[in-house]
């Protein structure tokens, strides 16, 4: 790691929100822009109306070249010139009618020029004070959420599953090192943290004291390690599931504070090795691991009348009994019956 790039990553969480724009984005809700440009003209003609509002009623403090008690019209065109800077000069309308046609036609156009012209130098002035603003909200509010590290091949694969299962996008952060990787993770509505998960400060910043679980989802094995070890210091009963090349370190990472352990190239080579034989089987396991079509593996609370029966009897295809945390498979004896507060691993139909 280069020395710029360490100094940055420490003391992240204690920086100040405004300092923290750039490393911790927060995705934007995308609008039209013909809808923004509408609010802001509503605005703009609502702060007229409250304006002349105002002067209408404190009238009697108000008088024209004339000396004629103002109307609500006389009160509106004064709002006008007031509030578009116009001030007053040689130069002005006379009439109701020269006065209604500045209301109507002037007013307005003056307003587009002046949205158009001062708007975007505001939305320059205002983005990093808004972001500031959003980072301390979020930083205030997220919980249970799922820090994924990595957005890589994996990474991407893990979130789609869990956007397939009905996590939220808001409900995920995903921590890297690579720009163009986090814009595309930002793009796909995701928060994104701009550091290495190394450093505690990172996963700290990212929220990993407060998630309910953690995917590493590392390019090499020894970062998973190092950063499963940091999540765990951070967090005693996260659910921490990582990817690994190589099954020759499982042991490592289970020892570091891994739940899960997912061994990628072996898991790749088993499939290939199968498919050779029984393609079928592949293209099964496959339909299992996709959740947005066909059939997926799916878990649920044991239903009151299911305690007592035997698992190979209910409606479903269950595959396992998950009791007190520990996964039995169907056809062991120590689930020949289900038991209360079991939790069922089964097959069903996608999307339902």
């Amino acid at each position: 790691m280069c020395p710029v790039f360490g100094e940055r990553a420490r003391g992240l969480s204690g920086r100040p929100d405004f300092a923290l724009v750039g490393v911790l984005r927060i995705p934007e809700v995308q609008t039209s822009p013909w809808i923004s440009l509408t609010r802001r003209v509503l605005f703009a003609t609502a702060l007229l109306f409250l304006a002349a509002l105002v002067v209408y009623i404190g009238r009697d403090g108000y008088h024209d070249n004339s000396a004629n008690e103002l109307s609500f019209l006389d009160a509106f065109y004064y709002a006008t010139v007031s509030l578009s800077t116009t001030g007053y000069g040689d130069i002005h309308p006379v009439t109701p009618e020269a006065r209604l046609a500045n209301i109507i036609i002037i007013t307005p156009l003056r307003i587009l020029f002046l949205i158009v012209l001062v708007g975007t130098t505001l939305s320059v002035l205002t983005e990093r004070s808004r972001q500031a603003f959003k980072i301390q909200r979020w930083r205030h509010t997220v919980r249970n959420h799922t820090v994924v590290v990595g957005y890589g091949t994996k990474g991407r694969t893990a979130i789609d599953a869990m956007l397939g299962d009905g996590v939220q996008p808001a409900d995920i952060v995903v921590v890297d090192t690579d720009v163009v990787a986090l814009e595309a993770a930002a793009n796909a509505g995701l928060v994104t943290v701009h550091g290495s998960a190394t450093q505690s400060d990172v996963l700290r910043l990212a929220g990993a004291q407060n998630a309910e679980s953690v995917v590493v989802a590392t390019n090499r094995d020894d970062t998973a390690v190092l950063v499963t070890l940091t999540a765990r210091e951070l967090n005693k009963a996260a659910k921490i599931v990582v990817s690994i090349r190589e099954a020759e370190n499982t042991h490592l990472v289970r020892q570091s504070g891994a739940n899960s352990v997912v061994v990628s190239s072996e898991t790749a080579g088993r499939l290939l090795g199968i498919a050779t034989t029984t393609p079928t089987v592949v293209e099964m396991m496959e339909d299992l691991l996709t959740p947005e079509e066909g059939f997926a593996v799916a878990e649920r609370e044991v239903e009151p009348s299911e305690i007592g029966g035997s698992p190979r009897h209910l409606s479903d295809i269950v595959l396992g009994v998950v009791r007190n945390g520990v996964l039995n498979r169907v056809g062991e004896p120590e689930v020949d019956a289900v038991e209360a507060g079991d939790k069922l691993l089964y097959i069903r139909r996608a999307g339902k």
